[in-house]
This record gives structure tokens, sequence and C-alpha cells, in this order.
């Protein structure tokens, strides 16, 4: 590596002399390329680039950038060809030095001849353009992942909207299906046993509405007051979650409870059917390529489509959602859902070592903006991490599959600036919380 001494040396003994230093205003060719030039020049202040035009296509390329302290004008110089091999503009005010082929050479006794005395010269702009030419590839190369990341989520989009339209006419077919099949049992049931059809009724409109533990925890108060078996009293509590049992239910109990469950069955067949189509719709939406802005966008609803999209990864988790009432935007629906994907999944990822994770969802409308809270439970976000969190390509995860929707926070950041919005994450101990604003006007 060259010596900072003696390049010094080199600046103080032939780039002082004013006699041969100028000053250049913004836009000024210093070169142009295939031009006649003979000088070197050093760059006092400012900052200048240097473009390479395509003999074949007319297309020019910024192939360099020199500041203060630089050096232009080494290939030409050095190599005799006394050809530019570039054009170099001015892009601020600088100032610049020079030495041509005239200038005498100083101390040769000591110092050598004019190229012996520049090789700190020469090696230092070698190794400076290695190091760029080295970081140019990097750079490259990280646009060619994102190019191929873009390629996979494009073609995956358009499968998971192709897919999402058969899964579509399949549900239909099921949900209309089963409509039809409750209507017709209930009518079965109301003329070959009308006895049985409230307990029916029952498990069609309010259906099985507690956990399994709770389920546990009564049928053990119910197999001491009535004497059941451990089946009839589960069952039993799955139907009558709390309070006294009415006496119709011990008439012909066990055919009670079968009734019950049926309808039961039938209640949580519709509801899948709904709860699928419901999927399948945010897949075939979050698939296509339709971004376009529309007027009335909830933000409610596509946080909705979002947990739904992610119940698989929701389901150990404990979630809250408090919604306010919110005015429709200018959005695009697509847009926002990827935005809330991207950041409960991260969420998720975040608690996957958590005893009793807890995501909690708050939207409020103030002052003409609207406020989404996304907070979890998880482990806090060091410092230096927060930082770095909305920086492209900055990821946490070790390995393995992470969720692929082509979203990193970067682009969520990037989606919320679109609409004049904003995304800032706030950590401790006990919550991590990521608070968006978006305008409503």
């Amino acid at each position: 590596m060259v010596q900072p001494k003696a390049l010094k040396r080199i600046i103080d003994t032939y780039f002082r002399d004013s006699a041969r230093t100028m000053s250049v205003t913004s836009g000024t060719h210093v070169l142009r390329q295939n031009d006649y030039n003979d000088k070197l020049y050093w760059v006092k202040s400012g900052e200048l680039s240097g473009y390479l035009k395509n003999k074949e296509n007319g297309l020019s390329a910024k192939v360099f950038v020199v500041k203060e302290g630089m050096f232009f004008g080494v290939h030409s110089f050095f190599a005799q060809t006394l050809m530019a091999s570039t054009t170099v503009v001015a892009e601020k005010d600088s100032e610049i030095a020079w030495i041509d082929l005239l200038t005498p050479v100083e101390d040769p006794e000591t110092y050598g001849s004019m190229t012996e005395q520049f090789m700190p010269v020469m090696v230092h702009e070698l190794a400076r353009r290695q190091m760029l030419t080295g970081m140019e590839a990097l750079e490259k190369e990280k646009a060619l992942q994102k190019l191929y990341a873009t390629e996979q989520m494009t073609t995956l989009g358009q499968l998971a909207a192709g897919i999402a339209h058969e899964l579509n006419n399949a549900i239909g077919v099921l949900s209309s299906k089963t409509e039809n099949l409750q209507t017709n049992i209930i009518d079965s049931i109301s003329t070959s046993k009308p006895e049985m059809l409230e307990f029916m009724l029952q498990g069609i409109n309010v259906g099985q509405t507690t956990g399994s533990q709770q389920v546990r925890e009564r049928a053990k108060v119910l197999i001491k007051q009535h004497n059941l078996t451990r089946e009839q009293a589960k069952t039993l509590a799955k139907a009558i979650p709390q309070g006294d049992v009415p006496k119709q239910w011990f008439t012909q109990l066990d055919e009670a409870l079968r009734y019950w469950d049926y309808g039961r069955d039938l209640r949580d067949m519709r509801l899948a059917a709904k709860h699928s189509a419901s999927i399948v719709k945010s897949v075939k939406q979050l698939g296509g390529s339709d971004h376009v802005r529309q007027n009335d966008v909830d933000i409610n609803e596509t946080l909705h489509k979002s947990l739904a999209l992610l119940q698989s990864n929701l389901r150990p988790v404990e979630v809250v959602l408090r919604p306010a009432v919110l005015p429709p935007i200018n959005a695009s629906s697509t847009e926002l859902v990827q935005v809330w994907i991207n950041l409960i999944k991260n969420a998720c990822d975040a608690m996957e070592n958590t005893a009793s994770p807890k995501i909690e969802i708050v939207t409020r409308h103030v002052k003409q903006k609207i406020l989404v809270t996304i907070t979890n439970n998880g482990p806090m976000i060091d410092e230096p991490t927060r930082r770095k969190i909305f920086q492209p390509n900055f990821t946490t995860k070790k390995g393995g599959l992470s969720f692929g929707l082509g979203l990193g926070l970067s682009i969520v950041q990037r989606i919320i600036q679109s609409y004049d919005g904003t995304v800032v994450v706030k950590s401790d101990e006990e919550r991590t919380t990521f608070r968006i604003k978006l305008p409503t006007l």
C-alpha cells in the first residue's frame, strides 16, 4: 500500500503552483473522450465524474468519481497515449491542479525520474480502482440476486392467482352444497324428529364457543353434578359451556347431544367454507399485479385479510385486534395487505421462543391521520438492530426458510412512504411496537 508521506510530498512539490491551478464550474467538461491530453490532474476540492461512451450504441455510462485528493488523467499521462480514455465532467464547482509533460522534475538526484517519483500515484490509483471494481462486482451480484428473487416472486404470484381461481370454484360448490344440505336436514328433522330440532338448531346457530381447556374443566363439574359418562359430559360442556343445563336435555340426552353435534358440524362446515373463500380471495388479490389505488379502501378490512392469510402462523399466538371506526382512504388494498402480512409475520418469527406469544393490533383516527400499531411481546430489538432494520438486505434470520413475499422491512417502509406516511419501531424488554401513520387526505 502507498505510504501517505510519499503522496504528500508529490502533492506539495508538484500541485501547489497557482500557475497550474484552475477553478471549474459545475457542468464543465475538463476532458473529452479520445481528445488530446498531456496532463495529470489532482482534485484540490469539489467532485468530478468520468463517463465512457460506447462507440457501437452511443450510450454513456459513469465509470468513476474523483473527489478531493484524488487524481484523473492517469492513463493518458503515464501510458503516454496522450488521449483521454473518458470524458471528465465537473459535478460540482471544483478546483483542480495539474502537471504536464513539460513540468520539470524536482530533485531527481534524491527521488529519481518523474516516473519513479510518481510511482506512488500509480500504485495508489491502481489499488483504488481495483477496490472500486470489486465493490461494483458485489453490487452487480446483489442486483442479480434481487432480480432472481423478483422473477421467482412474479412466477409464484402468477401460480397463486391461478390456484386461487381453481380453489375458488371448488369452495363455491362446497359452500352452496352445505347451505342446501343444512336446509334439507332441518326440513327432514322437523318432520321426522321435531323434538330434536331445538338441539340441532342450537348447534347450527351457536356451535361450540369454548376451548379444550374450558371444556375439560366444565366436563368435570357436569360429571359430578349429573352422574354422566366422560363422553357425555364433554359433549354437553361444548353445547352448554356455562350455567345450569336445561331439563329438556336430560329427557333423551344421548340423542339430544347427537343432534346438537350434527348442527355444530354443519355450522363449522358453513363457516369453514366462508373462511376459505375469504382466504382464497386474499391470496388471489395478493398474487395479482393490480396495485391500482382506489378511494374506498378500509384499513381494518385489509388487516382482517392479512390475519386470514396468516392463520396457520397465528395458531399459537393470542391475537387482539382493536379496530376503530376509520374513514376510507385512497390506497391499494394489495399493497397494504402485503405491509401488514410482513409486519405480523415478522412478529410471529420474533416470538418463536416466547412462552405466551401475543400480538395486539390497534387502529385509530387522529387529526386526519390513521394510526396502526402492531405490538408483540417478543424479545427486545437492540438499538444497533433498530437503526438498520429498514435498510435493504438487512436481516436477523440466520438460515432456514423465511416468509417469501418479496417484502423486507425496507419495502414496507417504501410502500408506506409512497403514501406520505411513516413507519417507526420502538422496543423494550416487554414489547416491540411498529407504528404506522397514514394520511387520510
